[in-house]
């Protein structure tokens, strides 16, 4: 294909060449990720390279660097792949942040986002798809998108080659008409633009519209008709099939001609879930940039394994966050407080909304498939081509697509992760999807799990069942668990992260050392991460709300207290004599506890968003105007009470020393722990932001600069100067020597002998010592953090507890107080006395 919207464009005269710089590493020590977007442009980004190189990172992770819809704040919502982000600054901008980048020994990872572009307001603006709204299937562009053209009847002249749904309008549309206006070749609808077919631009209104490439529908319709695939329940995001060659080409020509002149070093792949082939896609990017360091965006669930044949580093790290926050977590006070949320809500264990973690995940999925529900478009489309086949094969017909529609429901419900990886004409089988086949007995339910495995031959519409059923069980994932049960099962809200398991809290220290040995022999590049663009919550409002676990009967004694204490009397106004929400209270106490000192605003807005995702009382797409004016009364009221403002605060002072330790402790494994720990902008010194948009704002890195310069002197009771100093000590150590082998090590009482404590000391030492983790990388570094900080409170302290730091060398250094301890046995207490953690290094390799 030859058009504006493909080749990779020419390099402007004034753009200027990227720096030489030494060698990048072949893995990062660690990445520092920037979101970019107007009000932080690459020029900012370039100011505070001086300052990220100061921390102690190698690598700047920059957000998406194409063009975006105008104003966009993330740069996942892509328009045009020719060119690098005019909003951001553009390529030379991007040229310069690599030269000032690699003047001072860092590189650049940029976020690629291969599974869709933007539907954008106007639509002029992503000329692919404009081309394709104005040609139809005969465009060069058509190729492009992920269209269903049979789904749709076509224009009036050509009924048989479809159209494209597009649901944009307010209204139905002949509600509309009115506002719907013909200028010149084009339509428009309030900010819409779409262009016109070739030679109907005369044509009477009516007839106009039934001669278009595309129906303009009602945006209600997008659930049950539209019919192109999008990113989840996106509308505004049109899926690209990115396996087609071409279209990998012109997607990607920009990124890997920058690659290629030095001024792009890795790669983050967005939603990698989405592709067709994601393993394939992922071969093509690394033949096209000769094995760059490349992470992918891979959902884990529970045990799960990234695929061993992926050509990539490892995931982004929502794995490692899972595992930090979990050995941090007291795992069974964690499920007394799950009764705690159970009886303060009123709702049973079996109750699927709340209830139930488990039981909110499979109500979640069955919600989306269901024949209204929000993906029921990609679930109608799995049975159009499952009639298809059994038409073409009288061994395969006469399933009803009901019964088609009641099978695929069934399987996509019970389906425990996030998508099988079967590739059509391939061996192998997915054991999900097998188990399920084995234990069927309905024959529909057979067939449907029989195509799913791409067991039934070889076909176009075989292999397109057997593709898009993975696509559509990635969605159906993401929607109905992620953002829809985990607005609902709010029992610890902590643990409702991407990839958590909040029904199984807590992680076990073995299960924890076990996972560092895996990650380090099969994954060592992977990422690890505590907070993202994309989580719920910061790591250090978690850490907060961690602490709770351990304190399930005084917190759920403090929410019934809270609940009754601003005199709010608008319980009964939101829905008749209904009483008022407690599972909202549940969420409004612990969101004000993670994120104080927080504005009215910012808690409404959050809660507002929580309660819309639970889609219990209103919805994005049905908002339940009296629901919604309730809750935010509810949150404002705790501010017109002095009394509650006041226990809050003397809450939150009262979590601080526990908090502390888990905020100090997360970091501290973050960043000493196998793998490449991404740090996400601000997150170097206390973050308490909330889901986004909130957790994607502008942070002020010159300030950050500023501070940094004294972060190493003490300064009692300053969490912010603590955890600063505590990143940047053990990022230099990073880039300085590299981390060997991953050893545990275990406290344990001290040992028997004369003046040794007496057996019940004894005891309690040798309990304490279980609040302890520590590992050893090699012979030369030492980490060792607190966990459970209350609960080792209650029980009296360290005691006699000790570590043994290992011999065969010199003294040892406790890197963040800089005290010398020798080897062997060394008392808890005095390892840890100015910190919770501890960082210890001693003379040894050097990388």
């Amino acid at each position: 294909m030859t058009s504006d919207a493909e080749p990779a464009q020419a390099r402007p005269d004034d753009v200027p060449a990227a720096a030489t710089a030494p060698a990048a590493p072949a893995v990062p020590t660690a990445s520092y990720r920037l979101q970019l977007q107007p009000g932080f442009t690459l020029r900012d980004a370039t100011a505070a390279v001086p300052y990220l190189a100061a921390l102690g990172v190698s690598h700047l992770h920059l957000s998406p660097l194409l063009e975006a819809s105008p104003g966009s704040t993330h740069g996942y919502d892509t328009v045009d792949h020719t060119r690098i982000s005019g909003q951001l600054g553009g390529e030379a901008a991007l040229r310069a942040l690599a030269a000032e980048a690699h003047r001072h020994g860092l590189r650049l990872i940029a976020d690629v986002v291969p599974n869709h572009m933007a539907v954008p307001v106007p639509e002029r603006l992503n000329r692919p798809l404009w081309e394709v709204l104005r040609e139809g299937p005969d465009s060069p562009y058509a190729r492009w998108f992920d269209i269903d053209w049979t789904a749709q009847s076509g224009p009036a002249d050509a009924p048989g080659r479809g159209r494209v749904l597009l649901p944009v309008l307010g209204d139905r549309l002949g509600a509309v008409l009115d506002q719907l206006v013909v200028d010149g070749e084009v339509l428009r609808y309030h900010g819409h633009e779409l262009p016109l077919r070739p030679g109907t631009a005369h044509l009477p209104l009516a007839e106009l519209l039934a001669r278009q490439w595309y129906r303009l529908a009602h945006w209600r319709l997008a659930r049950t008709e539209l019919n192109y695939r999008r990113f989840f329940t996106v509308n505004e995001l049109i899926a690209v099939r990115v396996e087609d060659p071409e279209v990998f080409a012109a997607t990607h020509a920009v990124l890997l001609r920058l690659h290629r002149e030095g001024v792009l070093d890795g790669f983050r792949i967005d939603h990698p879930d989405g592709l067709a082939d994601p393993r394939g896609y992922l071969r093509q990017l690394a033949e096209a940039t000769g094995g760059a360091y490349v992470v992918v965006e891979k959902i884990l669930t529970g045990e799960e394994h990234l695929p061993a044949d992926w050509p990539v580093a490892g995931t982004t790290g929502y794995d490692a966050l899972r595992r930090i926050d979990g050995v941090l977590l007291d795992g069974e006070g964690a499920r007394s407080l799950a009764a705690a949320y159970r009886e303060f809500t009123g709702l049973p264990p079996s109750e699927g909304v709340g209830g139930d973690a488990a039981a909110a995940a499979r109500l979640g999925r069955a919600e989306m498939t269901a024949p209204q529900g929000e993906l029921a478009a990609e679930v109608d489309r799995l049975v159009r081509i499952a009639l298809r086949i059994g038409a073409a094969d009288p061994a395969y017909a006469d399933h009803a697509p009901w019964q088609l529609h009641a099978a695929l429901r069934a399987l996509l419900t019970a389906y425990p992760v996030y998508r099988p990886y079967v590739r059509p004409g391939e061996e192998g089988r997915d054991r999900y999807l097998q188990s399920w086949l084995d234990a069927a007995e309905d024959p529909t339910e057979r067939l449907v799990a029989a195509l799913a495995l791409g067991l039934l031959g070889r076909g176009p519409d075989e292999d397109e069942f057997c593709v898009r059923f993975a696509q559509t069980a990635a969605a159906v994932a993401a929607k109905g668990v992620e953002d829809t049960a985990f607005y609902r099962w709010n029992a610890l809200p902590g643990l409702n992260e991407v990839g958590g398991e909040p029904g199984r809290p807590g992680v076990a220290p073995e299960a924890f050392h076990a996972w560092c040995r895996y990650l380090e022999g099969a994954w060592p590049g992977s990422m690890t991460v505590l907070s993202t663009h994309d989580t719920k919550r910061s790591a250090d409002a978690r850490a907060r709300l961690a602490v709770l676990a351990e304190q399930p009967r005084e917190w759920a004694a403090e929410v019934a207290g809270w609940s009754g204490a601003d005199g709010w009397s608008g319980a009964d106004r939101w829905s008749g004599a209904d009483p008022w929400d407690r599972e909202a209270d549940w969420m409004l106490w612990h969101t004000l506890v993670a994120a104080w000192p927080i504005g009215p605003d910012r808690l409404v807005a959050a809660l507002l968003k929580a309660a819309r995702e639970a889609k219990v009382h209103t919805s994005w797409t049905s908002p339940h105007e009296p629901y919604e004016r309730a809750l935010e009364e509810r949150a404002r009221a705790v501010y017109d009470s002095p009394a509650l403002l006041g226990r809050i605060e003397e809450r939150v002072r009262a979590l601080a020393p526990y908090a502390r330790a888990n905020t100090l402790g997360a970091a501290l494994l973050h960043l000493t722990v196998p793998g490449v720990p991404d740090l996400y902008q601000g997150g170097e010194e206390p973050l308490y932001t909330l889901v986004d948009p909130d957790n994607r704002g502008v942070v002020d890195l010159g300030a950050l600069a500023v501070r940094l310069t004294d972060s190493a002197a003490a300064r009692p009771g300053d969490l912010a100067r603590e955890k600063l100093h505590l990143t940047t000590t053990a990022l230099h150590l990073r880039r300085s020597r590299a981390l060997g082998p991953y050893r545990a090590l275990a406290a344990r009482a001290a040992p028997a002998g004369a003046g040794a404590a007496p057996a019940p000391a004894a005891a309690a030492a040798a309990a304490a010592a279980e609040h302890l983790l520590a590992f050893a990388r090699g012979e030369d570094v030492v980490a060792a953090v607190t966990r459970l900080p209350y609960g080792l409170e209650r029980s009296g302290g360290w005691g006699d507890a000790v570590l043994d730091l290992p011999g065969g060398g010199g003294p040892w250094t406790e890197e963040l107080t800089q005290r010398a301890f020798p080897p062997g046995p060394v008392p808890v207490a005095d390892l840890l006395a100015a910190y919770p953690v501890a960082l210890l290094t001693r003379e040894g390799r050097r990388g």
